[in-house]
């Protein structure tokens, strides 16, 4: 069997693998690449040995374990692996910020919105830190396909997106492996009304305190938000629900759509929006809230240097939604009104609006070149990326009041909210939010069994989800899931910036059975990254991926199989059966 038709049998030609968005690839073998040398035979190729990088079992087991697999299989074919646990912090750092790895396993963040893959794959953010295009891919064709799904409606935007699907099946930039389930425990004995809002901050408004209870008690499973508060810092922030209870956005996501929150209104005049800011609104220091303040942040987004360093630092967190906006040609009319331009279409444009909005007195001072003693830092790196951000001054419905390192937080309603005064939106029912640290699934779900805790602020482990018993007072809340876990390639180092291999990697895994072991049927096996009424029927999964299906069946990999399909694409073996760096 030649090389075309062993693509082919994946799911794509190698026509159209090269005609549809394999341009721009890089081929540098610089990096973390690990070659062992012959100390026999100087001019013997060496053979190849990754790393895979993940977080240790007790910040996410169900990724260690697919690493594990991932390596096991990789052995079984000839490539040397090893897989490297590193603390979530240090691993963020180190994919996110320092690009320092050859192979990782972990969850992506996703989004409400196809536009999510616009910072996650674009050529102009593969340098950058943060979310945005982590594998350093690029493509002059696959840009053009990103751009244009931004200024696109209806059908027309939907065959873009379903070209940009394809696309990404073809080039495996990061091999989507499942959708986890999202489940929460909440005690239904103190407070009324939850829903599925959990990972936003609407689901912490709007309760009903039952008997007069005034202090809410949540639990989360990760130390980092007990050590640090910047919003802008991609190896501290997650999903950010204690950041999105301190902070106010223009807008607030609800189910797929956003809806004004901290501005009254929005009004499109083409691509602008004239916003309007709701009155007298403060910061938790007692400054007001300005439209001057809505402007400062669009420009640190863009920027946190401001402009002052001969390296431009843009934002790690945000910077995707926030891209879309010219921060520079913002016009601000009063205190409470100002007129946003942006490109794209009305559904992307609304994405911007989800950014936390910072008070200009306090990060100001912020823009200089960061100094962390003992530490190595970036060119560009400004201290508005690293400050820890203690006590963090927000204008949200909950402010800070303490902390214990690595144990909890306590914030306090913040009475002067507008949400208190608006009939239309839920506010703060509690005078305290009480947040511990627990060191897992078993124990927070044992702490709300027990009464000593309202809600798991962190999602359940898959593993542990058949553990919990509900009843009158405990109930389990399941919500839709935008991320996913994946394996990402370093694209900018050989052999990951060849297409073909990381197709072949790809092929190493059995999704179906890894949700099934591993999840213990609490996710679902994806094809593609994009969700819902996204996924292309073409891509939908019927028991297998339709564009890289496992060599093998039931878990069990079909060795000689992966090996073939690795010569067919140019790579070989030596007389051990090892894989050969060079090829």
């Amino acid at each position: 069997m030649d090389r075309e038709s062993t693509l082919e049998k994946g799911g794509v030609s190698r026509r159209a693998l090269l005609a549809g968005a394999a341009t721009g690839l890089t081929v540098a073998t610089s990096g973390c690449i690990r070659q062992v040398r012959s100390v026999v035979n100087r001019d013997t190729v060496n053979h190849l040995s990754v790393s895979i990088a993940t977080v240790p079992a007790d910040g996410d087991r169900e990724s260690v374990q697919i690493a594990n697999l991932l390596a096991d299989n990789l052995e079984a074919v000839g490539i040397d692996a090893t897989v490297n646990l590193l603390a979530e912090e240090e691993f963020l750092r180190t994919i996110l910020v320092n690009h320092d790895f050859d192979l990782y396993v972990g969850r992506h963040p996703g989004g409400i919105d196809p536009d999510f893959l616009y910072e996650t794959l674009h050529s102009v953010y593969a340098d950058e830190p943060g979310w945005q295009n982590p594998f350093g891919f690029t493509s002059m064709t696959f840009d053009d396909l990103l751009e244009r799904q931004r200024v696109l409606e209806g059908d027309r935007r939907r065959e873009v997106i379903e070209r940009i699907a394809d696309s990404v099946a073809a080039e495996q930039p990061f091999v989507p492996v499942c959708a986890p389930d999202e489940n929460r425990l909440v005690r239904e004995d103190q407070f009324g009304d939850w829903d599925d809002h959990l990972a936003t901050r609407l689901g912490y408004l709007g309760l009903e305190p039952i008997d007069g209870s005034e202090e809410l008690h949540g639990i989360i499973t990760d130390v980092r938000p007990t050590q640090n508060l910047n919003p802008l810092s991609v190896e501290y922030r997650n999903r950010g629900t204690i950041v999105n209870l301190v902070y106010d956005s223009l807008g607030t996501v609800d189910g797929d759509d956003v809806r004004p929150w901290l501005a009254t209104s929005w009004e499109w005049n083409g691509s602008a929006a004239t916003v309007t800011i709701r009155d007298d609104v403060e910061w938790h220091d007692g400054e007001a809230l300005t439209a001057a303040d809505v402007r400062f942040t669009y420009r640190l987004l863009e920027d946190t240097s401001l402009g002052n360093s001969d390296v431009p630092a843009p934002s790690p967190r945000y910077r995707g939604p926030a891209s879309i906006v010219d921060p520079n040609s913002i016009e601000v009319h009063d205190e409470r009104t100002l007129t946003i331009p942006m490109t794209g279409t009305q559904s992307v444009r609304e994405r911007a609006f989800t950014v936390p909005i910072l008070p200009k007195h306090v990060w100001t001072d912020r823009t200089d070149d960061a100094n962390l003693p003992g530490l190595p830092v970036g060119r560009g790196t400004t201290t508005a990326v690293v400050a820890e951000n203690v006590p963090p001054v927000g204008s949200g419905p909950f402010q800070f009041a303490d902390r214990t390192d690595r144990e909890s937080i306590l914030l306090e309603r913040f009475d002067e909210h507008f949400s208190r005064a608006a009939d239309e939106l839920p506010e703060a029912t509690v005078e305290t939010f009480r947040v511990a640290v627990h060191p897992g699934s078993p124990s927070a779900i044992e702490a709300i069994e027990n009464g000593n805790a309202d809600v798991t602020i962190s999602t359940l482990e898959a593993y542990s989800v058949d553990e919990v018993t509900e009843s009158e007072s405990v109930r389990l809340l399941e919500s839709s899931s935008q991320t996913f876990y994946h394996v990402g390639f370093n694209v900018r180092n050989a052999p990951f910036s060849n297409p073909y291999f990381r197709r072949v990697v790809a092929r190493l895994l059995d999704k179906e059975r890894i949700v099934e072991e591993l999840f213990g049927g609490h996710a679902s096996p994806v094809a593609t990254p994009l969700a819902g009424e996204w996924v292309p029927d073409h891509l939908e999964w019927d028991g297998d991926d339709p564009s890289v299906p496992f060599f093998g069946a039931d878990g069990q990999l079909d060795e000689s199989a992966a090996r073939t399909a690795f010569e067919e694409v140019g790579f070989r073996y030596d007389e051990d059966g090892k894989l050969l760096a060079r090829n």
